[in-house]
């Protein structure tokens, strides 16, 4: 019982459930002043729904836009698997409070009928959001905030639209065009340049690389043969926006160092809703990630074409917008391009890139089971000779780590080369 209540107060102090709370809130009284339904059983059940079971909607929707992702490696088929839930979930929200009586029937006819009216509200949501973590990663706002007041305008909007108000008709059927066409309009134009890319230019590759392994390798050789490019510039993450943010708040922490990796795990003050880690909770220290990638180019005779950037005052108050520039302002004139894979990072890198202007995307679809998850739970044979040697020594917990005629200081998985 002490267990179990002290999930449920975690639960209910979680900014998610918060959030949710405040959008159900929301969501009823836009529905209730607009339609004149305030006392409707239907429209008060259809907004406790809403309010409590967002944060797992939200997660369905992340989950079949990782898998449209993986499955086509475009940035349209993505935002389609993430539409097609909301759009679902609206659709039923609809026709529900319809056949309940909580809409205006006159209203919702006047916008072109309950698929049409899920339809815009849809199409209106996904872009106003996508417009909200836009300006939030470019260092304006707070990223729930963001998103909170773009859901929240459309909601009033939807509900003063789809009840026939004038003016507020027109804006809400103009919302979701216009929001409709930022949001798959851009995910197009991305795609095309991916298919039509010239030849020539700088490539980028950015990722995690925890470790640098062999289908990493392979994607760097094909994007140089492929693309003809003339040098690839590789810029590890350091501590991604998630993680320090998360740090900050003693959201996270680092529990312990196994193999070499830093463990981190999530504390008391942690959000039940939030997904701290993605793409696992293991990490090499950036300085070891940098030093494995140019140990890894090295032995595949790479180093003369391919870069390895370490820029850590950007990144850490630029992210990747920023080392996109600082690669720009190195390399004037030069087309570029990003490499990428199809996983949640790989697309994420995907977004900021087209975000940064015309960048041509090379995306490279993973079917060959190499990944650095399954390293870190044990798997060999998937890192270059090199970089497996140096794992050892780090499993061994070395204090000094040798590796392709260099020397490094091991600092708790650290690695400082000259000593």
């Amino acid at each position: 019982m002490p267990a179990l209540a002290g999930r449920i107060r975690r639960w209910a102090r979680s900014t998610s459930t918060r959030t949710a709370a405040l959008v159900g809130l929301i969501f009823y009284l836009s529905y209730a002043f607009a339609h004149g339904s305030w006392a409707n059983p239907t429209l008060i059940g259809v907004s406790v729904f809403v309010g409590l079971f967002l944060p797992s909607y939200a997660k369905l929707s992340n989950k079949a836009e990782l898998w449209a992702n993986n499955q086509f490696g475009f940035v349209t088929c993505g935002r389609l698997g993430r539409f097609v839930p909301q759009y679902v979930f609206n659709l039923a929200a609809f026709w529900i409070m319809q056949w309940g009586g909580a809409l205006k029937a006159t209203g919702i006819e006047s916008v072109g009928g309950v698929a049409v009216a899920a339809l815009v509200t849809t199409l209106a949501s996904q872009g106003a959001q996508y417009g909200a973590l836009y300006v939030f990663q470019r260092g304006f706002g707070d990223a729930n905030r963001n998103v909170l007041v773009a859901v929240s305008v459309n909601l009033v909007l939807a509900a003063l639209g789809t009840a026939g108000v004038p003016g507020a008709r027109e804006a809400f059927l103009a919302s979701g065009v216009v929001f409709g066409a930022l949001f798959f309009g851009l995910g197009l134009m991305s795609d095309l340049r991916s298919l039509a890319a010239p030849r020539g230019g700088v490539g980028m590759f950015f990722g995690t690389f925890n470790p640098f392994h062999n289908t990493h390798l392979e994607m760097v050789r094909r994007a140089l043969e492929e693309r003809d490019l003339d040098r690839i510039v590789i810029h590890p993450t350091l501590v991604p926006r998630l993680h320090a943010d998360a740090f900050r708040r003693e959201e996270i922490r680092v529990a312990r160092l196994e193999q070499g990796f830093q463990i981190y795990e999530k504390t008391e003050k942690a959000d039940v809703a939030v997904d701290y880690f993605p793409t696992g909770n293991k990490f090499l220290p950036p300085e070891t990630r940098k030093a494995l990638i140019e140990l890894a180019l090295a032995e595949a005779g790479l180093s003369n074409r391919v870069e390895v950037a370490f820029y850590p005052e950007i990144y850490n108050t630029k992210g990747f917008q920023g080392v996109i520039a600082e690669i720009r302002r190195r390399h004037p004139g030069q087309r570029l391009h990003t490499l990428h894979g199809t996983d949640f990072g790989g697309m994420l890198v995907r977004q900021i890139s087209d975000e940064c202007g015309w960048i041509y995307p090379w995306r490279i679809l993973r079917r060959d089971r190499v990944s650095a998850t399954a390293i870190r739970r044990g798997a060999t044979g998937m890192t270059a000779t090199v970089v497996t040697d140096v794992l050892e020594q780090l499993t061994a917990n070395l204090p000094v780590v040798t590796a392709g005629g260099r020397r490094f200081r091991n600092d708790n998985g650290v690695l400082t080369e000259g000593t």
